[in-house]
Protein backbone atom coordinates (compact mmCIF):
# COMPACT_ATOMS: atom_id res chain seq x y z
CA UNK A 1 0.00 0.00 0.00
CA UNK A 2 1.09 3.55 -0.64
CA UNK A 3 0.28 5.45 2.55
CA UNK A 4 0.66 8.74 0.65
CA UNK A 5 -2.04 7.94 -1.91
CA UNK A 6 -5.55 9.23 -1.23
CA UNK A 7 -7.17 5.87 -2.08
CA UNK A 8 -4.89 3.90 0.22
CA UNK A 9 -5.29 6.40 3.06
CA UNK A 10 -9.03 5.95 2.72
CA UNK A 11 -8.61 2.15 2.79
CA UNK A 12 -6.48 2.33 5.93
CA UNK A 13 -9.07 4.56 7.57
CA UNK A 14 -11.83 2.05 6.81
CA UNK A 15 -9.79 -0.80 8.31
CA UNK A 16 -9.01 1.20 11.44
CA UNK A 17 -12.72 1.31 12.19
CA UNK A 18 -12.66 -2.50 12.36
CA UNK A 19 -9.31 -3.09 14.09
CA UNK A 20 -6.92 -0.79 15.89
CA UNK A 21 -3.98 -3.16 15.34
CA UNK A 22 -2.87 -2.51 11.78
CA UNK A 23 0.71 -2.78 10.53
CA UNK A 24 1.69 -1.51 7.10
CA UNK A 25 4.68 -2.97 5.27
CA UNK A 26 6.37 -1.81 2.08
CA UNK A 27 9.11 -4.42 2.37
CA UNK A 28 8.37 -8.12 1.90
CA UNK A 29 11.07 -9.35 4.30
CA UNK A 30 9.92 -7.00 7.07
CA UNK A 31 6.41 -8.41 6.72
CA UNK A 32 7.70 -11.99 6.97
CA UNK A 33 9.80 -11.13 10.04
CA UNK A 34 6.78 -9.55 11.71
CA UNK A 35 4.62 -12.62 11.12
CA UNK A 36 7.21 -15.09 12.39
CA UNK A 37 7.96 -13.01 15.50
CA UNK A 38 4.29 -12.82 16.61
CA UNK A 39 4.21 -15.50 19.31
CA UNK A 40 0.62 -15.30 20.56
CA UNK A 41 -1.17 -13.19 17.97
CA UNK A 42 -2.88 -14.45 14.84
CA UNK A 43 -2.72 -12.34 11.72
CA UNK A 44 -4.86 -11.51 8.73
CA UNK A 45 -2.91 -10.23 5.70
CA UNK A 46 -4.41 -7.92 3.10
CA UNK A 47 -2.32 -7.72 -0.05
CA UNK A 48 -2.72 -6.11 -3.46
CA UNK A 49 -3.29 -8.20 -6.53
CA UNK A 50 -0.05 -6.92 -8.05
CA UNK A 51 2.04 -8.43 -5.23
CA UNK A 52 0.07 -11.49 -4.16
CA UNK A 53 1.68 -14.06 -6.48
CA UNK A 54 5.10 -13.03 -5.21
CA UNK A 55 4.34 -12.77 -1.47
CA UNK A 56 1.73 -15.47 -0.78
CA UNK A 57 4.04 -18.46 -1.55
CA UNK A 58 6.56 -17.08 0.99
CA UNK A 59 4.07 -16.40 3.79
CA UNK A 60 1.28 -18.95 3.38
CA UNK A 61 2.74 -21.61 5.69
CA UNK A 62 3.64 -19.25 8.55
CA UNK A 63 1.65 -20.55 11.54
CA UNK A 64 0.65 -17.13 12.83
CA UNK A 65 -0.92 -16.18 9.50
CA UNK A 66 -4.53 -17.36 9.56
CA UNK A 67 -6.24 -15.53 6.71
CA UNK A 68 -5.27 -13.78 3.46
CA UNK A 69 -7.47 -11.26 1.65
CA UNK A 70 -6.52 -9.98 -1.81
CA UNK A 71 -7.54 -6.50 -2.96
CA UNK A 72 -7.65 -6.38 -6.74
CA UNK A 73 -9.83 -5.08 -9.56
CA UNK A 74 -8.73 -8.07 -11.66
CA UNK A 75 -10.55 -10.71 -9.64
CA UNK A 76 -11.19 -13.04 -12.59
CA UNK A 77 -7.48 -13.37 -13.41
CA UNK A 78 -6.56 -14.45 -9.86
CA UNK A 79 -9.40 -16.80 -8.86
CA UNK A 80 -7.97 -19.99 -10.35
CA UNK A 81 -4.47 -19.33 -8.94
CA UNK A 82 -5.94 -18.58 -5.48
CA UNK A 83 -7.55 -22.04 -5.30
CA UNK A 84 -4.11 -23.54 -4.59
CA UNK A 85 -3.71 -21.47 -1.40
CA UNK A 86 -6.29 -22.44 1.28
CA UNK A 87 -5.61 -19.44 3.52
CA UNK A 88 -6.83 -17.07 0.80
CA UNK A 89 -10.41 -16.43 1.89
CA UNK A 90 -11.42 -14.04 -0.82
CA UNK A 91 -10.48 -11.67 -3.63
CA UNK A 92 -12.19 -8.31 -3.21
CA UNK A 93 -12.53 -5.35 -5.52
CA UNK A 94 -13.19 -2.78 -2.76
CA UNK A 95 -12.07 -2.17 0.82
CA UNK A 96 -15.61 -2.03 2.24
CA UNK A 97 -16.16 -5.69 1.33
CA UNK A 98 -12.84 -6.61 2.94
CA UNK A 99 -13.84 -4.79 6.13
CA UNK A 100 -17.09 -6.76 6.28
CA UNK A 101 -15.27 -10.06 5.74
CA UNK A 102 -12.55 -9.13 8.22
CA UNK A 103 -15.12 -8.31 10.91
CA UNK A 104 -16.62 -11.80 10.55
CA UNK A 105 -13.15 -13.36 10.84
CA UNK A 106 -12.35 -11.24 13.90
CA UNK A 107 -15.64 -12.16 15.61
CA UNK A 108 -15.02 -15.85 14.93
CA UNK A 109 -11.50 -15.59 16.33
CA UNK A 110 -12.78 -13.98 19.54
CA UNK A 111 -15.31 -16.77 20.01
CA UNK A 112 -12.82 -19.55 19.32
CA UNK A 113 -10.15 -18.22 21.66
CA UNK A 114 -12.06 -17.90 24.92
CA UNK A 115 -9.55 -19.43 27.37
CA UNK A 116 -10.75 -22.71 28.85
CA UNK A 117 -9.35 -25.04 31.50
CA UNK A 118 -10.04 -28.77 31.62
CA UNK A 119 -9.43 -30.37 35.02
CA UNK A 120 -9.40 -34.06 35.91
CA UNK A 121 -11.18 -34.88 39.16
CA UNK A 122 -10.13 -38.52 39.49
CA UNK A 123 -6.80 -37.42 41.01
CA UNK A 124 -5.99 -36.15 44.51
CA UNK A 125 -6.14 -32.41 43.87
CA UNK A 126 -5.35 -31.46 47.46
CA UNK A 127 -1.76 -32.73 47.28
CA UNK A 128 -0.87 -30.97 44.02
CA UNK A 129 1.51 -28.02 44.11
CA UNK A 130 0.60 -24.77 42.36
CA UNK A 131 2.80 -25.44 39.34
CA UNK A 132 0.94 -28.73 38.75
CA UNK A 133 -2.46 -27.04 38.55
CA UNK A 134 -3.98 -25.48 35.43
CA UNK A 135 -2.60 -21.92 35.43
CA UNK A 136 -5.49 -20.33 33.54
CA UNK A 137 -8.03 -21.85 35.96
CA UNK A 138 -6.02 -20.68 38.94
CA UNK A 139 -5.32 -17.15 37.69
CA UNK A 140 -8.94 -16.39 36.78
CA UNK A 141 -10.17 -17.68 40.13
CA UNK A 142 -7.70 -15.41 41.93
CA UNK A 143 -8.47 -12.43 39.68
CA UNK A 144 -12.20 -12.81 40.29
CA UNK A 145 -11.69 -13.02 44.07
CA UNK A 146 -9.38 -9.98 44.00
CA UNK A 147 -11.73 -7.84 41.90
CA UNK A 148 -14.62 -8.31 44.30
CA UNK A 149 -12.51 -6.81 47.12
CA UNK A 150 -11.30 -3.66 45.31
CA UNK A 151 -13.18 -0.37 45.35
CA UNK A 152 -12.99 1.23 41.93
CA UNK A 153 -13.80 4.84 41.13
CA UNK A 154 -13.82 7.40 38.35
CA UNK A 155 -10.01 7.67 38.43
CA UNK A 156 -9.71 4.03 37.35
CA UNK A 157 -12.06 4.64 34.42
CA UNK A 158 -10.05 7.68 33.33
CA UNK A 159 -6.77 5.74 33.65
CA UNK A 160 -8.16 3.09 31.30
CA UNK A 161 -9.16 5.63 28.67
CA UNK A 162 -5.88 7.53 29.04
CA UNK A 163 -3.91 4.31 28.46
CA UNK A 164 -6.16 3.45 25.53
CA UNK A 165 -5.43 6.84 23.95
CA UNK A 166 -1.68 6.47 24.50
CA UNK A 167 -1.67 3.12 22.66
CA UNK A 168 -3.60 4.54 19.70
CA UNK A 169 -1.90 7.90 19.32
CA UNK A 170 -1.00 7.12 15.68
CA UNK A 171 -4.41 5.68 14.79
CA UNK A 172 -6.74 8.59 14.14
CA UNK A 173 -9.90 6.55 13.59
CA UNK A 174 -9.64 4.45 16.76
CA UNK A 175 -8.38 7.42 18.80
CA UNK A 176 -11.54 9.26 17.86
CA UNK A 177 -13.56 6.20 18.92
CA UNK A 178 -11.80 6.05 22.32
CA UNK A 179 -12.63 9.72 22.95
CA UNK A 180 -16.26 9.05 22.02
CA UNK A 181 -16.46 6.06 24.40
CA UNK A 182 -14.89 8.12 27.17
CA UNK A 183 -17.60 10.77 26.78
CA UNK A 184 -20.42 8.23 26.57
CA UNK A 185 -19.22 5.49 28.95
CA UNK A 186 -21.79 6.25 31.67
CA UNK A 187 -24.64 6.44 29.13
CA UNK A 188 -24.69 2.68 28.51
CA UNK A 189 -24.56 -0.41 30.72
CA UNK A 190 -21.42 -2.60 30.99
CA UNK A 191 -23.22 -5.47 29.22
CA UNK A 192 -24.19 -3.18 26.34
CA UNK A 193 -20.57 -2.07 25.94
CA UNK A 194 -19.24 -5.62 26.21
CA UNK A 195 -21.61 -7.01 23.59
CA UNK A 196 -21.00 -4.19 21.09
CA UNK A 197 -17.63 -2.50 21.48
CA UNK A 198 -14.28 -4.12 20.51
CA UNK A 199 -12.37 -1.80 22.86
CA UNK A 200 -14.01 -3.70 25.71
CA UNK A 201 -14.69 -7.28 24.56
CA UNK A 202 -11.71 -7.75 22.25
CA UNK A 203 -9.12 -6.15 24.53
CA UNK A 204 -10.47 -7.94 27.62
CA UNK A 205 -10.61 -11.32 25.89
CA UNK A 206 -7.02 -10.97 24.68
CA UNK A 207 -5.80 -9.87 28.12
CA UNK A 208 -7.37 -12.86 29.88
CA UNK A 209 -6.28 -15.24 27.11
CA UNK A 210 -2.62 -14.14 27.30
CA UNK A 211 -2.59 -13.13 30.99
CA UNK A 212 -1.67 -9.52 30.16
CA UNK A 213 -1.69 -8.43 33.79
CA UNK A 214 -1.24 -4.72 33.09
CA UNK A 215 -4.35 -4.67 30.88
CA UNK A 216 -6.32 -6.77 33.38
CA UNK A 217 -5.49 -4.28 36.14
CA UNK A 218 -6.48 -1.32 33.94
CA UNK A 219 -9.77 -3.01 33.06
CA UNK A 220 -10.50 -4.21 36.60
CA UNK A 221 -13.26 -1.63 37.06
CA UNK A 222 -15.02 -2.88 33.92
CA UNK A 223 -14.76 -6.58 34.78
CA UNK A 224 -16.25 -5.86 38.21
CA UNK A 225 -19.02 -3.65 36.79
CA UNK A 226 -19.85 -6.35 34.25
CA UNK A 227 -19.94 -9.05 36.94
CA UNK A 228 -22.23 -6.95 39.14
CA UNK A 229 -24.68 -6.24 36.31
CA UNK A 230 -24.86 -9.94 35.43
CA UNK A 231 -25.39 -10.68 39.12
CA UNK A 232 -28.15 -8.07 39.37
CA UNK A 233 -29.97 -9.43 36.30
CA UNK A 234 -29.53 -12.97 37.63
CA UNK A 235 -31.32 -11.98 40.85
CA UNK A 236 -34.13 -10.31 38.88
CA UNK A 237 -34.59 -13.25 36.50
CA UNK A 238 -33.92 -16.23 38.77
CA UNK A 239 -34.56 -14.93 42.30
CA UNK A 240 -36.66 -16.69 44.91
CA UNK A 241 -39.94 -15.36 43.50
CA UNK A 242 -39.36 -16.95 40.08
CA UNK A 243 -39.86 -20.49 38.82
CA UNK A 244 -36.37 -21.93 38.42
CA UNK A 245 -36.73 -24.82 36.02
CA UNK A 246 -33.90 -26.49 34.15
CA UNK A 247 -33.04 -24.85 30.85
CA UNK A 248 -30.48 -25.43 28.11
CA UNK A 249 -28.13 -23.03 26.37
CA UNK A 250 -25.78 -23.64 23.44
CA UNK A 251 -22.44 -22.42 22.21
CA UNK A 252 -20.75 -23.16 18.90
CA UNK A 253 -17.00 -22.71 18.62
CA UNK A 254 -13.76 -24.21 17.38
CA UNK A 255 -11.32 -26.04 19.64
CA UNK A 256 -7.69 -26.97 19.05
CA UNK A 257 -6.89 -30.65 18.57
CA UNK A 258 -4.85 -30.64 21.79
CA UNK A 259 -7.75 -29.23 23.84
CA UNK A 260 -10.20 -31.61 22.18
CA UNK A 261 -8.05 -34.65 22.98
CA UNK A 262 -7.82 -33.48 26.59
CA UNK A 263 -11.58 -33.01 26.68
CA UNK A 264 -12.17 -36.54 25.35
CA UNK A 265 -9.91 -37.94 28.08
CA UNK A 266 -11.56 -35.96 30.89
CA UNK A 267 -15.20 -37.09 30.77
CA UNK A 268 -16.68 -36.62 34.20
CA UNK A 269 -14.16 -33.87 34.95
CA UNK A 270 -14.54 -30.09 35.04
CA UNK A 271 -14.28 -27.44 32.34
CA UNK A 272 -13.93 -23.76 33.18
CA UNK A 273 -14.54 -20.87 30.78
CA UNK A 274 -12.06 -18.29 32.00
CA UNK A 275 -13.71 -15.27 30.49
CA UNK A 276 -17.18 -13.80 30.12
CA UNK A 277 -19.05 -16.69 28.48
CA UNK A 278 -21.57 -15.95 25.73
CA UNK A 279 -24.20 -18.61 24.94
CA UNK A 280 -27.56 -18.77 23.17
CA UNK A 281 -30.92 -20.39 23.86
CA UNK A 282 -31.22 -20.84 20.10
CA UNK A 283 -29.57 -24.11 19.04
CA UNK A 284 -29.66 -23.23 15.35
CA UNK A 285 -27.66 -20.01 15.86
CA UNK A 286 -24.96 -21.92 17.75
CA UNK A 287 -24.97 -24.87 15.35
CA UNK A 288 -24.44 -22.59 12.35
CA UNK A 289 -21.42 -21.09 14.04
CA UNK A 290 -20.00 -24.55 14.80
CA UNK A 291 -20.64 -25.51 11.17
CA UNK A 292 -18.62 -22.52 9.97
CA UNK A 293 -15.55 -23.98 11.75
CA UNK A 294 -15.45 -27.01 9.43
CA UNK A 295 -13.47 -25.08 6.83
CA UNK A 296 -10.58 -24.56 9.29
CA UNK A 297 -8.29 -27.63 9.32
CA UNK A 298 -6.63 -26.50 12.57
CA UNK A 299 -9.82 -26.60 14.65
CA UNK A 300 -12.41 -29.15 15.76
CA UNK A 301 -16.02 -27.95 15.43
CA UNK A 302 -17.78 -28.06 18.80
CA UNK A 303 -21.39 -27.55 19.85
CA UNK A 304 -21.57 -27.15 23.62
CA UNK A 305 -24.94 -28.12 25.10
CA UNK A 306 -25.15 -26.73 28.63
CA UNK A 307 -27.77 -27.80 31.16
CA UNK A 308 -28.46 -25.20 33.83
CA UNK A 309 -30.42 -25.57 37.08
CA UNK A 310 -30.81 -22.06 38.56
CA UNK A 311 -32.12 -23.46 41.85
CA UNK A 312 -28.83 -25.25 42.63
CA UNK A 313 -26.22 -22.72 41.55
CA UNK A 314 -25.44 -19.14 42.50
CA UNK A 315 -23.06 -18.73 39.56
CA UNK A 316 -24.13 -15.39 38.01
CA UNK A 317 -25.68 -15.69 34.55
CA UNK A 318 -28.47 -13.82 32.84
CA UNK A 319 -30.42 -13.35 29.64
CA UNK A 320 -29.27 -10.11 28.00
CA UNK A 321 -31.99 -9.88 25.36
CA UNK A 322 -33.23 -6.56 26.76
CA UNK A 323 -29.83 -4.97 27.46
CA UNK A 324 -27.36 -6.54 24.99
CA UNK A 325 -26.33 -5.27 21.56
CA UNK A 326 -28.01 -8.09 19.60
CA UNK A 327 -31.46 -7.80 21.22
CA UNK A 328 -33.53 -10.97 20.79
CA UNK A 329 -31.80 -12.00 17.53
CA UNK A 330 -29.47 -14.48 19.26
CA UNK A 331 -31.38 -15.07 22.55
CA UNK A 332 -28.06 -14.49 24.30
CA UNK A 333 -27.33 -15.67 27.85
CA UNK A 334 -23.99 -14.63 29.35
CA UNK A 335 -22.17 -16.09 32.34
CA UNK A 336 -19.73 -14.26 34.58
CA UNK A 337 -16.00 -14.95 34.32
CA UNK A 338 -14.69 -18.33 35.52
CA UNK A 339 -17.90 -20.36 35.18
CA UNK A 340 -17.34 -24.09 35.75
CA UNK A 341 -19.27 -27.01 34.21
CA UNK A 342 -19.19 -30.78 34.64
CA UNK A 343 -18.29 -32.70 31.45
CA UNK A 344 -20.94 -35.37 30.84
CA UNK A 345 -20.16 -36.89 27.45
CA UNK A 346 -19.04 -36.14 23.89
CA UNK A 347 -20.87 -37.39 20.78
CA UNK A 348 -21.16 -36.48 17.10
CA UNK A 349 -24.18 -34.37 16.18
CA UNK A 350 -26.99 -35.93 14.16
CA UNK A 351 -26.67 -33.34 11.40
CA UNK A 352 -22.92 -33.70 10.82
CA UNK A 353 -20.54 -36.36 12.14
CA UNK A 354 -17.67 -33.86 12.04
CA UNK A 355 -19.35 -31.54 14.55
CA UNK A 356 -19.00 -32.82 18.10
CA UNK A 357 -21.67 -32.21 20.72
CA UNK A 358 -20.21 -31.74 24.21
CA UNK A 359 -22.84 -32.11 26.92
CA UNK A 360 -22.15 -30.09 30.07
CA UNK A 361 -23.95 -29.39 33.34
CA UNK A 362 -23.39 -26.21 35.34
CA UNK A 363 -21.76 -27.14 38.64
CA UNK A 364 -23.87 -26.78 41.76
CA UNK A 365 -22.91 -24.91 44.92
CA UNK A 366 -22.31 -28.20 46.74
CA UNK A 367 -20.05 -29.77 44.07
CA UNK A 368 -17.41 -31.54 46.17
CA UNK A 369 -14.67 -31.61 43.51
CA UNK A 370 -15.01 -27.93 42.65
CA UNK A 371 -15.08 -26.91 46.30
CA UNK A 372 -11.94 -28.97 47.02
CA UNK A 373 -10.09 -27.46 44.04
CA UNK A 374 -11.19 -23.90 44.81
CA UNK A 375 -10.22 -24.13 48.48
CA UNK A 376 -6.86 -25.70 47.65
CA UNK A 377 -6.00 -22.89 45.23
CA UNK A 378 -7.13 -20.27 47.75
CA UNK A 379 -5.03 -21.76 50.55
CA UNK A 380 -1.92 -21.93 48.35
CA UNK A 381 -2.16 -18.40 46.93
CA UNK A 382 -1.57 -16.04 49.86
CA UNK A 383 -5.20 -15.67 51.03
CA UNK A 384 -4.19 -13.16 53.72
CA UNK A 385 -2.85 -10.73 51.11
CA UNK A 386 -5.24 -8.24 49.55
CA UNK A 387 -5.78 -6.63 46.17
CA UNK A 388 -3.41 -7.04 43.24
CA UNK A 389 -0.48 -7.67 45.61
CA UNK A 390 -1.86 -11.18 46.05
CA UNK A 391 -1.65 -11.90 42.32
CA UNK A 392 1.88 -10.50 42.24
CA UNK A 393 2.98 -12.85 45.01
CA UNK A 394 1.49 -15.81 43.12
CA UNK A 395 3.27 -14.80 39.90
CA UNK A 396 6.60 -14.57 41.73
CA UNK A 397 5.98 -17.91 43.44
CA UNK A 398 5.40 -19.55 40.05
CA UNK A 399 8.52 -17.94 38.57
CA UNK A 400 6.53 -15.52 36.37
CA UNK A 401 8.82 -12.62 37.28
CA UNK A 402 8.30 -10.69 34.01
CA UNK A 403 4.50 -10.66 34.43
CA UNK A 404 4.91 -9.76 38.11
CA UNK A 405 7.21 -6.87 37.15
CA UNK A 406 4.65 -5.55 34.63
CA UNK A 407 1.92 -5.76 37.24
CA UNK A 408 3.87 -3.91 39.94
CA UNK A 409 4.81 -1.21 37.43
CA UNK A 410 1.12 -0.53 36.85
CA UNK A 411 0.50 -0.43 40.61
CA UNK A 412 3.40 2.01 40.99
CA UNK A 413 1.82 4.33 38.40
CA UNK A 414 -1.49 4.17 40.28
CA UNK A 415 0.03 4.82 43.73
CA UNK A 416 -0.72 8.35 44.94
CA UNK A 417 0.84 8.21 48.43
CA UNK A 418 4.58 7.80 48.97
CA UNK A 419 3.99 5.19 51.67
CA UNK A 420 2.15 2.98 49.15
CA UNK A 421 5.21 2.90 46.90
CA UNK A 422 7.57 1.28 49.45
CA UNK A 423 6.12 -2.28 49.25
CA UNK A 424 5.79 -1.94 45.46
CA UNK A 425 9.46 -1.02 45.02
CA UNK A 426 10.33 -4.00 47.21
CA UNK A 427 8.40 -6.41 44.94
CA UNK A 428 9.91 -4.84 41.83
CA UNK A 429 13.31 -5.54 43.38
CA UNK A 430 12.34 -9.18 43.92
CA UNK A 431 11.24 -9.51 40.30
CA UNK A 432 14.50 -8.05 39.00
CA UNK A 433 16.51 -10.27 41.37
CA UNK A 434 14.75 -13.34 39.95
CA UNK A 435 15.61 -12.15 36.44
CA UNK A 436 19.30 -11.84 37.34
CA UNK A 437 19.26 -8.05 36.88
CA UNK A 438 21.01 -7.34 40.17
CA UNK A 439 21.82 -3.65 39.70
CA UNK A 440 18.17 -2.90 38.98
CA UNK A 441 17.14 -5.04 41.96
CA UNK A 442 19.39 -3.02 44.31
CA UNK A 443 17.95 0.28 43.01
CA UNK A 444 14.40 -0.86 43.80
CA UNK A 445 15.35 -2.33 47.18
CA UNK A 446 17.10 0.91 48.16
CA UNK A 447 14.10 3.02 47.12
CA UNK A 448 11.86 0.79 49.22
CA UNK A 449 14.26 0.94 52.17
CA UNK A 450 14.45 4.75 52.02
CA UNK A 451 10.66 5.04 52.21
CA UNK A 452 10.42 2.58 55.12
CA UNK A 453 13.14 4.45 57.04
CA UNK A 454 10.98 7.57 57.01
CA UNK A 455 8.12 5.82 58.81
CA UNK A 456 9.92 3.30 61.07
CA UNK A 457 12.37 3.81 63.98
CA UNK A 458 16.02 2.81 63.24
CA UNK A 459 15.84 -0.36 65.34
CA UNK A 460 12.50 -1.63 64.00
CA UNK A 461 12.68 -5.39 63.23
CA UNK A 462 10.95 -4.97 59.84
CA UNK A 463 14.03 -3.13 58.54
CA UNK A 464 16.09 -6.31 58.92
CA UNK A 465 14.31 -7.82 55.90
CA UNK A 466 15.43 -4.91 53.74
CA UNK A 467 19.05 -5.24 54.89
CA UNK A 468 18.92 -8.98 54.16
CA UNK A 469 17.52 -8.53 50.66
CA UNK A 470 20.10 -5.90 49.72
CA UNK A 471 22.83 -8.12 51.16
CA UNK A 472 21.58 -11.13 49.20
CA UNK A 473 21.98 -9.24 45.93
CA UNK A 474 25.60 -8.41 46.71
Amino acid sequence: MNVNSTDDQSAIGELQHVSDTIHIFRDRDQCIDFLTDSDNDKACMIISGALCQNVVPLTHDITQLQTIFILSREKDKLEQWAEDWPKIKGIFTDIVSICQAFKKIADRFEKNTVPISIVRTDENISIKSLDQLNCSFMYTQIIKEILLTIKFGEKHIQEFFRNSRDKRIDNEATLENVNKLDREYHNQSPIRWYTSEPLFYSVLNRALRNMEVNTIINMGFFIKDLHHQIQQLHTEQFGEHHTNNFFTVYRGQGMSNIDFDQLMNTKGGLISFNNILSTSKNREVSFLFAESILSDPNLVAILFVMMVDPSKSTTPFASVTDVGHFGDAEEEVIFSMHTVFRINDVTSTDENQRIFQVNLTLTTDDDKDLRLLTNHIREETFPDSTGWYRLGLVLLKLGQSHKAYQMYQVLLEQATIEGEKGPIYHQLGKAKFMQGEYEEAIKFYEKSFAIQQQSLPPNHPDLAMYYNNIGAVY
